[in-house]
């Protein structure tokens, strides 16, 4: 609980914080006047003022920040004090400072997106099981030992590559071209039609739906209990079991059912060991379950031998497909919203701060990696959000500043204050969906 909290509050506190930043970065360059800069909430911990008469503070709520900029010439003020209140700004300006918080956040995702591209990651590859019969993938000749090596003429090299390129067609459906390298190394090109899904985090998973999922990885011996049965036979870290007893190519489970039933009996194995195929004849020890029941234990900890890929490119690179990646997001974040409206995406999709807390600690908890490519894709749906033409939000501001210069003139404040009831009515039908949501999960 611990690490999801504080994995929380930096995410939150760094995010919020470049938003921020964004508009104070542009207020600046603008001659506005920023009276107070706070990172968090609250009751003030510490503060100073800068040269400039700004005041940063660091308050008692980690949960964010704000700006505050001198809206009104103070009384008796001279030009040039009048001209550094936010209002007296000409109307380019102050959209300029407006749309800087959300730029800010994107500018983040691409940064962030890159960092990773250049860090570079360990993936699963792109090797498929065996698709079930009649599900799109198995119709479509996909076979077991598949690697994707490209989407609609996009290089993919991971697993997750491919399931970020199929993400659009698996809510909207389509007829998407898949390039393979078969298990005999020859080059396919494979159409996958899929059919529209209403998709919803409480339903399966819509790739695995679709047939497309990881092949089945190898049994992956990964430590031994000193003096056990596994190591007393010559079994050692590392080896990968191709079989068991009778079954061969088994799965983890498998391995585990053949051992529990061949107490005080000889079973036979064999592995792989740095290329190598080895017999080794193990005699699992009789020992009693929960049940009572007499239960082989060989003291092995198995793990999945998955393939794994290193995902790294050049600086260069990395931020071009940091770009694409944060334009990709934004593009099928609009997407979904559309798609929730209409009733082709659950409205269970959308995510109060109980769920994202809960991905912040999983992802901390997972590696850094994990964490910042969660704080790349949180970044981005801020920025995202913040530009919906909502009042109260950045683009109910922008869409405010289109309007008056389309009318040649400031908007009557009639308008203004029924935008914001309109607004504040909005978002607290979000937030109220966002934390039903949130509770369903949290107590089903």
């Amino acid at each position: 609980m611990l690490v999801t909290l504080l994995a929380f509050a930096v995410a939150l506190g760094i995010l919020i914080t470049f938003h921020e930043y964004g508009h104070y970065w542009v207020a600046r360059r603008c001659g506005v006047h920023v009276e107070r800069f706070s990172v968090g909430f609250g009751k003030v911990l510490l503060r100073r003022r800068d040269r400039n008469g700004t005041e940063w503070a660091l308050s008692a709520i980690p949960l964010g920040g704000y700006v505050k900029f001198r809206d009104d010439p103070v009384a008796g003020a001279s030009p040039d004090e009048a001209r550094s209140a936010f209002n007296q700004q000409p109307l380019r300006n102050r959209a300029a400072i407006v749309a800087a918080g959300p730029a800010a956040n994107l500018l983040l995702a691409v940064a962030l997106y890159a960092f990773l591209g250049m860090l570079g990651t360990q993936q699963p590859a792109a090797i498929i099981g065996t698709p079930p019969s009649g599900t799109p993938a198995a119709m479509a000749g996909f076979s077991e030992g598949d690697r994707v090596l490209a989407i609609n003429g996009k290089d993919v090299a991971s697993w997750s590559e491919v399931r970020w390129q199929l993400m659009d067609t698996l809510a909207g459906g389509g007829a998407t071209e898949v390039q393979v390298e078969t298990r005999d190394g020859q080059h396919r090109s494979r159409q996958l039609d899929l059919p529209p899904t209403a998709v919803d985090p409480e339903a399966g998973d819509p790739l695995a739906e679709a047939g497309l999922a990881l092949r089945t990885p190898r049994p992956l011996v990964r430590d031994l209990v000193e003096g056990g049965a596994g190591q007393q036979a010559g079994l050692q870290a590392g080896d990968v079991i191709l079989s068991v007893g009778t079954l061969d190519s088994p799965t983890p489970a498998e391995v585990v059912s053949q051992v529990q039933q061949a107490a005080g009996r000889p079973l036979p194995m064999v592995v792989e060991r740095q290329g190598a195929r080895l017999d080794i004849d193990v005699v699992p020890r009789v020992e009693r379950g929960e049940d009572g029941s007499e239960v082989g234990r060989i003291g092995v900890m198995l793990g999945a031998d998955f393939e794994m890929v290193t995902v790294q490119h050049g600086p260069l690179e990395s931020v071009w497909r940091g770009i694409e990646r944060t334009g990709d997001t934004v593009v099928l974040s609009l997407k979904m919203m559309g798609r929730m409206i209409v009733g082709d995406v659950s409205l269970r999709n959308v995510s109060g701060p109980v769920t994202i807390a809960d991905y912040a600690g999983q992802t901390a908890r997972v590696g850094m990696a994990a964490y910042i490519g969660f704080l790349a894709l949180i970044s981005v749906s801020i920025g995202v959000l913040n530009l919906l033409p909502i009042p109260m939000l950045d683009g109910g501001h922008l869409l405010y500043y289109f309007l008056e210069a389309a009318r040649g003139r400031p908007l009557p404040e009639s308008w203004l204050i029924t935008g914001q009831r309109i607004g504040i009515g909005l978002l607290a039908a979000l937030m109220s969906l966002a934390f039903f949501n949130d509770l369903t999960r949290l107590f089903s």
